[in-house]
């Protein structure tokens, strides 16, 4: 990826040799071992859809919008599900305005592959009028911060931001039976989307001429790394796809070795977003208390 590429020139010749030989003694630049993770903070605005993720000194935002369309051709009973990635030049020097990059559009399709491909989301529950109109939802993932390691966080943004979107509820109604009426939330209660599992990614760089493997490679990582994998498994440990981006060749046993791995991981970070997802539906529970309780409004002005 580009971003590797510019940090690789970045980077001294003494810069790298320290890291490589750092791991060469099961030690990270940062203190962590092999296979352990930064840590993970998910924060959630107060708007339904919209997260936060800081992932060491990496930190992505997700909002989660959808509009009525008309469905493609051969999938008429299907909603959609669409991912946009935006990066500033003020996250890295080396990301470009205007155009998405190279980077840009990888870290996109690795995303939307762990999430359209193992059919996460509940697509045909988007369905309002067969062949007429569905929902289409669409991930705008804002990189704030390159520290390293952008795909798991970016996943981890687009899972949370999903989790807490709700779309509003429709009725269908008219003398033919065929007018859409979209009621506002404070008629309804809006429906959070179907969501049966989350396909976690956890990246593996692997670097030096030993191929040492790494898990959630730091951005100065990224600079030495000989070739990356990423992995996206939910926590069944089904693996729902897999992404090799070029570089070194890795033995069929070290990529068994990370995909064990990643199950765990994959678990640990499901558990952390069920969590922060329930925190957040009870904080929200409770401001919806207080505005439709007048009493409670007339307490706190005496």
């Amino acid at each position: 990826m580009e971003q590797r590429l510019a940090n690789t020139l970045n980077m001294t010749v003494n810069e790298k040799k320290f890291i490589e030989s750092a791991l060469l003694s099961d030690l990270r630049v940062d203190g962590r071992r092999p296979f352990d993770y930064r840590k993970l903070s998910i924060i959630f605005g107060r708007e339904d859809g919209s997260s936060e993720i800081q992932l060491g000194q990496t930190r992505v935002m997700g909002f989660v919008t959808g509009q009525l369309v008309q469905p493609y051709r051969d999938r008429p009973n299907e909603g959609t599900l669409a991912i946009y990635t935006e990066f500033s030049p003020m996250a890295d020097p080396s990301f470009e305005s205007g155009r998405p990059g190279e980077s840009a559009i990888e870290l996109g399709r690795i995303v939307d592959r762990g999430l359209r491909e193992s059919r996460a989301v509940d697509t045909e529950s988007l369905c309002v009028i067969s062949g007429k109109l569905v929902w289409a939802i669409r991930i705008d993932l804002h990189i704030i911060d390159n520290g390293g390691n952008l795909v798991d966080a970016s996943n981890i943004a687009a899972l949370a931001a999903l989790s807490t979107f709700r779309r509003p509820e429709c009725t269908i109604g008219g003398e033919d039976g065929q007018e859409v009426i979209v009621h506002p939330p404070e008629v309804r209660e809006p429906l959070p989307l179907i969501i049966h599992h989350l396909p976690v990614a956890v990246t593996f760089g692997f670097i030096g001429k030993e191929n040492i493997v790494v898990i959630d490679p730091t951005q100065h990582e990224e600079g030495v790394m000989g070739g990356s994998m990423t992995a996206t498994l939910n926590t069944n440990g089904e693996v729902c796809a897999i992404q090799k981006a070029g570089g070194e060749g890795v033995l069929q046993s070290v990529i068994m070795q990370c995909l064990r791995i990643a199950s765990v991981k994959a678990a640990d970070i499901t558990s952390k977003i069920k969590n922060a997802v329930e925190s957040y539906n009870t904080e929200r529970s409770l401001r919806k208390i207080k505005r439709h309780n007048p009493s409670l409004t007339a307490v706190k002005n005496k």
